[in-house]
This record gives structure tokens, C-alpha cells and sequence, in this order.
């Protein structure tokens, strides 16, 4: 991965970040609001020998002393020490409870003792801190006296008293606080790691690179209103899905070009991801084109077609396939244009047999002679094998990929059924891209100041069936197989 890669990664997932980071502060605040104060006291010793003879003396009893001084240390926290301090102020602990509050240590090569003494009380850990200090003095007075009698060798005082400090030792708000910081920190950016490789969503084209050299034939961004309203014909004439679809009719041309079939399928990896309203769409901005369409709703298990279209379903492409009746009395004229579409007809039991015969390859072929261009609407590929089966009787697949609903492997998958049946893969469209954020498609073209006019104006029906007078259907598909059907504009 580039820097640039981790950059995005940082894009998408920085209010995960920001929130985790915010956390770690106020946790790190807060354990030091609810942490009660713990106050620190200290007070120093100076270990001496009692002798005052020659400078060689001296040297022996500081080299005694700094032997000794280990001993004294180990000796400030055991209960011959801490016994009398507890009875002296009156402390209802132990020795071995109040060992654990109380330090003692001494630097290397010096003869001084430091003893700290910890306690939510501060005058009372000085009294401790002040009073361990005393009793270690008796405690080694007593041990280091000769067992013949006399004073002893070594020499404790006291050169730094203990007293009562003013602020806690604990808890450290500014420490807590920035332990907190680089916490949250790094589990937002681990999160943040962790999330990416588990997503195998596909985001942006910059995924679909990664899994497939197919080219990208045109980017959907993502519409609230499409659920509402599939189509982009009418008043969305001029709005940005409106033209996303023509720059698809446009890549689609030049990717097809070298084709001799006239015949395209859409479909998909998985459903849900806009194959219908993706081929409708299209054969609607070929149909605006000047070109005579044909739409095939050959998804015989999800027909959605008519549906958008608001025609008639119950006699289509199953109708045709079994012989019931002739395709030309199924074509159904759509619009102003000459778009003519064939809906899916009753859900058939068989929907594979039906797409794979021959009877299906013989209309692909009628249709191509009668019209310029033939859309297939089929159904998704891994949950059925429909489509594999279909596309061995087109001229190419166009791929409809779902940002934020297909996956990655799917993809793969799907791309790989279509290379097991030598299919011409034309090429993938990206639906539903996001119009914001790090993955944001955008895109700028003339007339997009139409679709501000368009929609101050009251809002027209999808079909213009009543606009228009259409000719019967039978006389339409005939004119079209003898050429001479009349190109109407829009």
C-alpha cells in the first residue's frame, strides 16, 4: 500500500479515530477525578561513625558505614521499626498493612537514607513518614550495640524533617490525561486497521482495480430519490444520473465497437445492486441517441422491468420462448423514442433451460436484425447460472457493481463465472457511488443548470404515451424489420 492509500484509510475512517481518541481523554480524565488523592511525605538520614580517630580510621568506618547502609534500608520496613510507630500514633493497621505505604532507599556511594511514606492524609503521612524516621534511629542504636556494653559504633540523624505536603502525589492528572490521548489514539488507528482488512466492501474504482483489469465503463452516484424514481427520463432529463447514464452510453459505444453482436447483457454479482435500473436507464439514453432499442427483461426469476416502466408483464419472454405467441405481438413501445421493450412474461419453473435454448438465440438474432441495439436485463450471477448461460449468445457483459453492497470476493467470483464461459466482458459500472466524502464521484457537464429549471416546473409523467401517439404495436415492428420506421425526435 502507498502513503496515499493510507491516507484514504485515515479519510474514511477518522471520525472512528477522533471518537475513539476523545474516549481515551475523558477516561484518562475521569480516573483521575474519581482516583482519591494520595499524598507523599519524605524525610532523610544520615548514617555516621561515632569514632573521630585518624584519616585512615575514618576511611575504614565510611567504607563500614556504606556496607551498613543496604541493612538500614531493608530494616525501615520491617516491624521492628513499624511496631512502635503504630503505637505511637495510634494507627489501627499492622506492620505488614503498613509496610506496603512506606519506602526506604539510598543512593549508591552516599551514607544518606530517604524514607517516604504514602497516605491520603497528608499530616498524617508526614507524622508516619517522621515517626518511622525516629524508630529506625532506636532500631539501630539498639542492633549495632556491642554485646560487651557501650555505645554504639554508628550514628543515624535526621537532616531533612518530614512535612505535610501541600499537593497529592497521585493521581497525575496531566500523565492520565496524556496515557488516556495515546491510547484512545492507538486504538482508533488499530481499529481503524483492523476495520479495513475485515471490509471487502468495494468503496471506489480504486478497489475495483485491485480485483479486476476490466476497464470501469462509467460511475452512478448515489441518488436518494432513485428508489422512488428509477427512471431518468422526463424531468430528470437533465439531472447528473440523467447524464452519467449518457457518458455510459458513450464508453459502452467505443468498448463495443469492435463487436459484430448488437446484443449487451447486464447483470450483476449479487442482487440489490442496480442491475435493472442500470439497463433500463441505458437503453433509455441509447433510445434518446436517435437509435431503435430493444430491452430484454430476461431476469426470470425478479422481474423489475415493467415494474419501472409500468407496463404489462403477464405476456413477454417466456410467452415468446414456448411459441404461445409471436415476439413481435409481445414488443411494447415505451416513450417518444423508439425504444421497445420485452417484459419477462410469467415466471417460468425453468428459467436456465428456457435462457439456454435455442429458441432464446434464435430471438437474440431477430431482435439484432430489427433494431441497432439490444439490452438484456438478466439476473444476478452467483445465485443462479442464468446469466453464464445467457452470455454465451451476446456480443459483451456489462457488470453492475453496488459501492458499499457488493464485496470484493463476490466480484472476483462473478468476474470468474463470466471467464469460465469465454463471455466479452465489456466492462463494470460503479452504482451508487457516494457524492460525498473520501470515495465522493463527481463530475461536471454543460445543462446542469437545466436540472435546476427542470425542477422548478411541475413534475411530468415517466411514460409520454398520451403525449405522443404510438403506432400498433404489430405495424411499429413491422416498419422496424423492413427499415422503415421513422426516427422521431425528442
Amino acid at each position: 500500500m502507498e502513503l496515499r492509500d493510507y491516507l484514504l484509510i485515515l479519510r474514511r475512517n477518522w471520525i472512528a479515530i477522533v471518537a475513539l481518541t476523545l474516549i481515551g481523554l475523558i477516561v484518562g480524565g475521569l480516573s483521575s477525578i474519581l482516583t482519591k488523592p494520595v499524598y507523599s511525605a519524605e524525610t532523610q538520614l544520615f548514617v555516621a561513625t561515632q569514632s573521630s580517630g585518624s584519616v585512615q580510621d575514618l576511611q575504614t568506618g565510611n567504607s563500614f558505614i556504606q556496607a551498613r547502609v543496604s541493612s538500614y534500608v531493608k530494616t525501615a520496613t520491617t516491624p521492628t521499626v513499624l511496631q512502635p510507630v503504630i503505637e505511637t500514633l495510634g494507627l489501627s493497621e499492622t506492620p505488614q498493612q503498613l509496610a506496603p505505604r512506606v519506602s526506604a532507599s539510598s543512593d549508591l556511594k552516599t551514607v544518606i537514607i530517604t524514607i517516604s511514606v504514602t497516605d491520603t492524609s497528608p499530616v498524617q503521612a508526614a507524622a508516619i513518614a517522621q515517626g518511622v524516621a525516629n524508630s529506625l534511629i532506636k532500631a539501630v542504636d539498639s542492633l549495632e550495640a556491642p554485646t560487651t556494653g557501650g555505645a554504639s559504633p554508628v550514628r543515624v540523624s535526621v537532616v531533612t524533617p518530614a512535612i505535610a505536603p501541600v499537593t497529592p502525589s497521585a493521581p497525575n492528572t496531566k500523565l492520565n490525561i496524556a496515557l488516556g490521548l495515546v491510547v484512545g489514539l492507538t486504538l482508533g488507528i488499530g481499529a481503524t486497521l483492523l476495520r479495513t482488512t475485515l471490509d471487502t466492501r468495494v468503496r471506489s474504482q480504486r478497489d475495483l482495480v485491485q480485483i479486476t483489469q476490466a476497464p470501469v465503463l462509467g460511475g452512478i452516484a448515489f441518488d436518494s430519490d432513485a428508489s422512488t424514481n428509477p427512471l431518468v427520463s422526463g424531468g430528470a432529463g437533465q439531472s447528473q444520473r440523467a447524464e452519467a447514464f449518457r457518458q455510459l452510453r458513450t464508453n459502452l459505444q467505443f468498448a463495443h465497437v469492435s463487436n459484430k453482436s448488437k446484443t449487451v447483457l447486464v447483470t450483476s454479482s449479487l442482487p440489490g445492486e442496480g442491475k435493472s435500473t442500470t439497463a433500463t436507464n441505458l437503453a433509455i439514453a441509447i433510445a434518446e441517441s436517435g437509435q431503435s432499442v430493444a430491452l430484454i427483461d430476461a431476469d426470470l426469476r425478479r422481474p423489475m422491468v415493467a415494474t419501472y416502466l409500468g407496463l404489462e408483464s403477464h405476456a413477454g419472454l417466456t410467452t415468446a420462448l414456448i411459441g404461445q405467441a409471436d415476439v413481435q405481438d409481445l414488443m411494447q413501445p415505451w416513450g417518444k423514442h423508439e425504444l421497445h421493450v420485452l417484459t419477462s412474461g410469467r415466471i417460468p419453473p425453468n428459467p436456465s433451460e428456457l435462457l439456454g435454448s435455442a429458441e432464446m438465440k434464435q430471438l437474440i438474432l431477430r431482435l439484432e436484425q430489427a433494431f441497432d441495439s439490444v439490452i438484456i436485463d438478466a439476473p444476478p450471477l452467483l445465485p443462479v447460472t442464468d446469466s453464464a448461460v445467457l452470455a454465451q449468445q451476446v456480443g459483451g457483459v456489462v457488470l453492475v457493481v453496488g459501492c458499499h453492497t457488493a464485496k470484493r470476493p463476490q466480484v472476483e467470483k462473478a468476474i470468474a463465472a463470466l471467464e469460465l464461459v469465454n463471455a466479452d466482458v465489456l466492462g463494470v459500472v460503479l452504482n451508487r457511488l457516494p457524492v460525498k466524502g473520501p470515495d465522493a464521484y463527481s463530475y461536471s457537464y454543460y445543462g446542469y443548470a437545466a436540472n435546476t429549471q427542470a425542477a422548478e416546473q411541475p413534475a411530468k409523467r415517466s411514460r409520454f404515451a398520451d403525449e405522443i401517439p404510438e403506432p400498433p404495436v404489430e405495424d411499429a415492428f413491422d416498419d422496424i424489420l423492413r427499415g422503415r420506421t421513422s426516427r422521431r425526435g425528442a
